[in-house]
């Protein structure tokens, strides 16, 4: 007796169909995974509001000026002018003991394109950065 046929006598063979139903299964997981990761990619890859910081200017002990680079989606442009959707922007400004000295959260013009802000601090800042914008579609600052 070869060692197959010992083998299949002692533990049985396996059933035709398990291997096609296996196959099957694996191949609906990977299917929905890979539509979940286009959906999620194409998602958060145009977000509605992105915000870049351009620069920022320490003018005295109590105030920051920065620049900020806004692109906002043309749905929501006609949803601020309209009044039917919000935004929100924050910037802010650091210590050089990396403490925040101040902060500044406001609602973006409904256009795209460089905006100035002026951040007041409770101390001098050596820093400023931009947190993000959100919206209510987008709850992840961008």
């Amino acid at each position: 007796m070869s060692a197959p046929d010992h083998l299949a006598q002692r533990y049985g063979t396996p059933r035709r169909g398990r291997r096609t139903a296996l196959l099957a299964a694996v191949a609906v997981v990977v299917a929905a995974f890979g539509g979940w990761l286009a959906w999620t990619s194409l998602v958060h890859a145009s977000p509605d509001i992105s915000s870049q910081l351009v620069s920022f200017d320490v003018v005295d002990d109590q105030t920051v000026t920065v620049v900020v680079q806004l692109d906002l989606d043309d749905e929501l442009v006609e949803g601020l002018r309209s009044g039917t959707r919000t935004a929100t922007c924050t910037l802010r400004a650091g210590a050089e003991d990396h403490l925040v000295v101040g902060e500044l959260a406001f609602t973006p013009a409904p256009a795209s394109g460089r905006i100035e802000q002026t951040i007041r601090t409770d101390r001098r800042a050596t820093s400023a950065e931009s947190l993000g914008c959100t919206t209510e579609g987008q709850p992840r600052p961008r």
